[in-house]
């Protein structure tokens, strides 16, 4: 027997409200690199003529790392010139990482980073991330890294999980200046990789680091993925120096093809 419930005008009310509020509240939250949502946050910033939201953790540390994330203007901001600034900071004893979300996803095309700091600088323990994220099987990476260990290469492509074999490139970048551009091109066949000093897309013997095209199993599908940019401590480990580290993006741009 089924039984059927007759709510009062009040409680009709009172049920809309809360579908409504729990509706906004969905709305507001980022996914984190683990799956699971972030803090609720109403914090996003526009950058490269995208909106992003800026992520948090709260007093709780998630995945990367795991650490905790803030969206402090200390810890993420554009500056006079249009810059995004990524930051670890201290405060109160604790180290903050930084983390940016698209707000839409933008599917097959090429994504286009140009970077105004020196990132092959970037303390041992320190992760910069430029990404496609999913979950962690739809993730598609250039990474800044020595990954805690003094003599590594300093970055990577790599196509997740990267633990397997023919996921994942190494590579020095060797750096002329404080500016380079990095590149993936995703296709449904095909990713193209590329890392270049200086600015710009017009790769010449002279300004080529490193360029890799994979096509292997793991490409991910388009699936609601979105853009993702990070600076993150590897296993939450402060950086060796103790010193606070700052990755600078000037710009990004997506190419649809």
């Amino acid at each position: 027997m089924v039984r059927k419930f007759d709510f009062n005008p009040i409680g009709r009310a009172l049920l809309c409200m809360g579908l409504m509020l729990a509706t906004m509240s969905c709305s507001k939250s980022a996914v984190n690199e683990t799956g699971q949502d972030t803090i609720n946050t109403d914090r996003t910033l526009s950058f490269s003529g995208m909106d992003w939201i800026v992520r948090t953790s709260g007093t709780a540390k998630q995945g990367p790392g795991p650490n905790l994330f803030s969206d402090a203007p200390e810890n993420v901001w554009v500056d006079e010139q249009g810059r995004l600034h990524l930051k670890i900071v201290q405060k109160g004893g604790f180290w903050y990482c930084a983390g940016v979300i698209l707000r839409r996803s933008m599917g097959y095309g090429q994504y286009v980073f140009y970077i105004s700091s020196d990132v092959s600088k970037l303390d041992q323990n320190v992760v910069a991330g430029l990404f496609t994220y999913k979950n962690d099987h739809e993730e598609i990476d250039i990474e800044f890294s020595r990954w805690s260990v003094a003599d590594n290469k300093d970055s990577q492509f790599a196509v997740q999980p990267s633990d397997r074999a023919g996921n994942k490139v190494r590579y020095d970048l060797n750096l002329l200046g404080t500016q380079s551009t990095h590149a993936f091109d995703w296709q449904p066949d095909r990713i193209d990789f590329i890392s270049l000093q200086g600015h710009g897309l017009s790769p010449k013997p002279e300004n080529l680091i490193q360029e890799w095209t994979y096509t292997g199993d793991d490409i991910p599908p388009k699936n609601e993925e979105r853009l993702r940019m990070n600076l993150w401590l590897f296993r939450g480990a402060a950086p060796s120096d103790l010193k606070e580290q700052e990755i600078i993006i000037e710009k990004v741009e997506f190419i649809k093809k």
